[in-house]
């Protein structure tokens, strides 16, 4: 079967033609490290075995799907054979986006290719990945997790096309050395994904604007976030970057979901006059996926000197978050079968179905159940 899989990224790009690469590096790029490059990755993938992944049951739980190991096995499909193509783009670095001269957009290019997409009843859902992933591991991921969402649909059966904003994360698997270098990355990234944002506000003001002119069907889905470990912390600096170019007093609504699953921020972030307290002004609802068995968080929060991690037990104080961001508890099933990635398993990874379906929290179809009686937004899922 063949896979095809859109991407934005900051990293530098390896080998001789830039618009072809042989793939993508752990180094920023040389235009930059807010410079994006948007394209699009196809590879060849065994079909039997991408099903098997996606039937496989882990532990007592119902809800199959093992995305883990089905990322694993398409990083090493793109490893083995993959065909990049990036939009190509006629710009000056020197001049801002919106004063350039018979200026060419790769962004728009493939902001054209998704609304083509979305009009055939897709949503789309933009992915950013977390700490120590190279290039390969990111469109493995990537596409892991958009064959795990469409496995099964629910109310109104739209499909969910994922795009994946890659980052120089240096994959080097080396704790002490490389979780530095990433957390310096994330931030320069951020701004660099703020910088994409700020495109696709443009570009979906535009298209209003033209559909209202000339009477065209604009497209009627929804566009999501879902941001893994350090990818929070991505997002986390992309808000800086908006609130710098906002029009008005608020964020751009953006996003029908954005949900942050394993985020390695601090465990107060959400809070008023913290770092992403105007986070669900770019979105309808943010949800918050933690374990408080996740090892990783254990990494980031001991070793490093962080405080308590968003992702380790979630807010500090769940009454300060908004109305309308919830978080859901995920140990109780995840547990010594999956610490970190938990969103790319079937139970977790339906339960962001569900969300995106439109499907309520209190819902029967979903495994969640409320915490605390005097909390509206605390679930364990079960």
């Amino acid at each position: 079967m063949k896979l095809r899989l859109f991407y934005a990224t900051n990293r530098r790009h390896r080998g001789d033609n830039r618009w072809a690469p042989d793939e993508y590096g752990a180094e920023f790029s040389s235009d930059g490290m807010e410079n994006l490059r948007f394209g699009q990755v196809t590879l060849e993938a065994d079909s039997a075995l991408v099903e098997r992944h996606l039937k496989r049951k882990k532990g007592a739980q119902t809800d199959v799907g093992d995305g883990e190991k089905l990322a694993d096995y398409l990083a090493k499909c793109c490893l083995k054979s993959s065909t990049i193509k990036a939009y190509h783009e006629r710009i000056r670095s020197d001049i801002a986006d919106a004063h350039q001269p018979n200026a060419k957009f790769g962004s728009n290019s493939m902001f054209d290719d998704l609304r083509k997409v979305m009009l055939k009843r897709s949503d789309v859902l933009v992915y950013i990945h977390g700490f120590n992933v190279d290039w390969y591991q990111a469109v493995g991921g990537a596409l892991s997790l958009q064959l795990m969402l469409n496995r099964q649909k629910y109310q109104g059966g739209k499909d969910v096309l994922v795009v994946l904003f890659t980052w120089p994360s240096d994959g080097q698997a080396l704790p002490f050395v490389s979780y530095k270098s990433d957390r310096s990355e994330a931030k320069g990234s951020g701004y660099a994904f703020g910088r994409g944002l700020l495109k696709l506000r443009d570009f979906l003001a535009e298209l209003k604007t033209d559909g209202a002119r000339s009477g065209s069907p604009l497209c009627d889905q929804d566009l999501h976030l879902l941001c893994h470990s350090m990818g929070n912390y991505v997002l986390q600096n992309t808000l800086v970057r908006l609130r710098d170019f906002a029009n008005g007093k608020n964020l751009p609504r953006l996003f029908s979901h954005i949900f942050l699953c394993a985020p390695d921020v601090d465990d107060d972030v959400l809070e008023a006059g913290k770092e992403m307290c105007d986070l669900h002004e770019i979105a309808r609802s943010v949800t918050v996926y933690h374990n408080k068995g996740d090892m990783a968080m254990y990494v980031s929060d001991y070793t490093k000197g962080h405080p308590d991690r968003l992702g380790h037990e979630g807010a500090a104080r769940p009454a300060q978050l908004h109305r309308k961001a919830h978080q859901v508890d995920c140990a109780v099933l995840v547990g010594g079968l999956v610490e970190h990635s938990y969103y790319l398993w079937g139970p977790v990874n339906s339960d962001i179905r569900y969300s995106i379906d439109g499907i309520g929290h209190d819902d029967d179809t979903v495994r969640r159940r409320r915490l605390h009686v005097n909390y509206n937004n605390v679930w364990e899922l079960r």
